[in-house]
């Protein structure tokens, strides 16, 4: 799925903490980046939200319920 214009990387992040399962970050280049774990949210996007904006992501998650939390998230910001 893709997620875009998050101006609030906090609450993104508080909405990937309470997923269930794993969430992946896909790169242009089709890697994957568990998001769920602290390391890599620092590092993976330290740089796309170095404007204080992020355009687009593509994420992965699994869980249907992370999913449907995910969908909320991209409609209602929570």
């Amino acid at each position: 799925m893709k997620i875009e214009n998050i101006s609030d990387v906090d609450t993104f992040f508080k909405v990937i903490g309470e997923c269930k399962g794993p969430v992946e970050l896909v790169s242009p280049e089709g890697d994957r980046i568990n998001l769920k774990s602290k390391l890599s949210q620092y590092l993976s996007l330290a740089s796309m939200f170095s404007n204080g904006y992020i355009r687009e992501l593509e994420l992965v998650a699994t869980d249907k319920e992370d999913v449907e939390r995910l969908i909320r998230y991209m409609y209602h910001g929570k």
